[in-house]
């Protein structure tokens, strides 16, 4: 048990360490870097498209010449990630979701571009078929509309494979397949991939906090009302997603991802007090949009309020964050406040 030896008021007095600014930075306990965040970006078709998104405010669906506008803006503020994930017209989408891995796709395109005009930023590619099925799942299903787990695997290798020939970083399978980590490491290994990274969604909650994502990707009017409770993680658990972290460090993981973030702080600190594997905690769109909602509506601020809950997870564990907020954070971290 930690001795904290208190001490006696009035000879010890903790507001001595609180009275300004360069003492409270002297001594902060929880440090936050920009170069901590990553941010997730929407690509779409066609040239100077800046699509609002409703359920996401002040994120929008961009084209890749507005992407690279946009990740150029990120690195002047010292942001050196992005996430990509695309919305794709609904008549590429199929049952199979084998647009994922078609070479020539929207995410293959955007990455090659984005490599060419900003070769020094760090490309973290999702790989999930929901994007691409027409039914709204991340992998492929049966005729009961059952995720089929081992014929999804197959197709998140290839997936994986047209992404790191497009030149991406990073490989960050989100579909919660069993297995899928080990098999992916595989397939990336055998194609001469072996320095392309493995960032595992280990932990994915089955979480009511995802639909302004769904909506902003186009899953959820396919969805409809189904769920994805047979593979997603039961938010009444908490073992259980140690043993998923577990499996994927076995398997091959480099780096893992913890999602949603704030209702889950008690995953994180388990995590980090369990392996040591850099963590990275997702403030999901729901988590982004509802400080949106109390700024509109009760006038708090939006920056410090996001900072507050991003701190959060940096103090229970997180190294990195991926937040829709990290150029609104970035900005704030270069200011005194």
């Amino acid at each position: 048990m930690t001795n904290f030896n208190c001490g006696n008021y009035p000879t010890t007095r903790l507001r001595r360490n609180r009275k300004n600014q360069l003492i409270r930075d002297l001594i902060s306990e929880t440090k936050f870097d920009i170069s901590n965040l990553i941010l997730p970006l929407f690509v779409v078709e066609g040239k100077n498209q800046n699509i609002a998104i409703p359920t996401l405010p002040n994120i929008y669906r961009l084209s890749i010449d507005l992407i690279i506008k946009k990740i150029k803006e990120a690195k002047k503020v010292g942001i050196n990630s992005i996430m990509l994930f695309s919305a794709i017209d609904q008549k590429l989408k199929s049952n199979s979701g084998k647009e994922a891995w078609n070479p020539n796709n929207l995410i293959c395109r955007a990455i090659k571009e984005i490599k060419n005009n900003i070769p020094e930023i760090t490309i973290i590619c999702d790989v999930a078929l929901d994007p691409y099925t027409i039914h709204g799942h991340d992998g492929i299903i049966d005729n009961n509309g059952y995720v089929i787990n081992d014929a999804t695997i197959e197709a998140l290798c290839q997936q994986a494979i047209v992404q790191a020939k497009s030149g991406c970083d990073a490989i960050a399978p989100s579909d919660m397949m069993d297995g899928r980590i080990q098999a992916i490491r595989k397939a990336l290994d055998q194609n001469n991939f072996i320095d392309t990274s493995i960032i595992s969604y280990a932990v994915k909650y089955a979480s009511y906090f995802y639909e302004p994502f769904r909506n902003a990707v186009g899953s959820s009017a396919n969805l409809k009302k189904a769920d994805k409770k047979t593979y997603q993680i039961d938010f009444r658990n908490s073992d259980e997603s140690i043993r998923e972290i577990a499996l994927d460090i076995q398997e091959g993981a480099d780096m893992i991802i913890i999602k949603p973030a704030i209702s889950y702080l008690d995953i994180i600190y388990r995590a980090k007090q369990n392996f040591q594997i850099p963590l990275i905690a997702y403030q999901v769109s729901a988590e982004y949009a509802m400080l949106k909602a109390l700024e509109k509506n009760n006038g708090i601020d939006f920056s410090l309020s996001c900072y507050e809950n991003l701190i959060a997870m940096k103090r229970a564990g997180a190294n990195s964050i991926i937040s829709y907020a990290s150029l609104e954070i970035a900005n704030l971290l270069t200011k005194s406040f």
